[in-house]
């Protein structure tokens, strides 16, 4: 039975937020400052799951979640996809105008430039987390300070949000992964897998494997390269696949685990929704 669930932040940010809408009920948070210690924590038994950033449609893959998924020998057991609305809040009764400095997470910075091109009295200061700084404000009653986070932070926090969704791009959405330390022992239901592979450093090698997998009739849906360490000019590749059929999925699965120089499954699950 899951009862911990490890995330990145504190309660009030998105990935609390992915927490309670996924498993749709109350469960103890284990509250992490990085993923690796998020990581970490599944690893050696301190949470029974953890929810995890991976990708968001305007910054991209994180892809060193990838590589900490693989580090700890961690499965992705499902997937979350979450709107990620970004909201300006700070103590009650104060303006825009009363407002010297914002301080929220850089990737929450970022995606809200546009906003604050209209504030240029304000000072962007980059910060470790979106509902921490909204905490920050409340615990300690800083006045002039705003922050960017999620309405769930306002909501638990107490503050007043100035603005809401002021995010530049409106269709703003994080993917967000189920991870634990044992994968999942039911198979049938699958229709997304996560891989890590090693080719051969020849010419033609990942078109191969490539070609392997579209023959498969599977969808390949992401791929990602990281160097491997201990050879320079030798790469892993980081795949994501969704497919209809998982006999068709478990032939491409053989084929590429004979063709690898190393082949290691990150993960086999049903698919969310975007």
């Amino acid at each position: 039975m899951i009862k911990k669930i490890a995330i990145q932040g504190v309660k009030g940010s998105f990935h609390d937020q992915v927490v309670s809408e996924y498993y749709g009920s109350e469960k103890t948070l284990l509250e992490c400052s990085t993923f690796d210690g998020l990581a970490q924590a599944v690893a050696n038994g301190n949470s029974d799951q953890a929810v995890m950033a991976i990708e968001n449609s305007i910054a991209g893959t994180i892809l060193p979640n990838y590589a900490l998924l693989d580090e700890y020998e961690l499965m992705i057991v499902g997937e979350y996809f979450l709107s990620i609305q970004h909201n300006i809040m700070a103590i009650s009764g104060q303006s825009m105008a009363d407002i010297e400095e914002v301080h929220s997470h850089p990737m929450a910075l970022l995606q809200c430039k546009k906003f604050f091109r209209e504030f240029p009295h304000i000072k962007l200061v980059e910060s470790h987390d979106t509902a921490e700084e909204a905490m920050k404000i409340k615990h300690n009653n800083i006045k002039g300070r705003a922050a960017i986070a999620g309405v769930r932070a306002a909501e638990i926090y107490g503050l007043q949000i100035l603005h809401k969704s002021i995010q530049t791009i409106k269709n703003n959405v994080t993917r967000f992964v189920i991870i634990q330390k044992q994968k999942l022992s039911q198979q049938e239901n699958i229709t997304k897998a996560a891989w890590k592979f090693v080719l051969d450093h020849k010419r033609g090698s990942l078109a191969t494997a490539l070609n392997v997998i579209s023959d498969c009739n599977l969808n390949l849906t992401k791929i990602q390269s990281l160097p491997v360490i201990e050879t320079p000019g030798k790469y892993a590749f980081f795949v994501d696949v969704t497919f209809d059929q998982t006999t068709d999925y478990f032939k491409a699965k053989s084929l590429l685990e004979i063709m690898a120089t190393s082949f290691k499954v990150l993960g086999e699950y049903q698919s969310g929704k975007s």
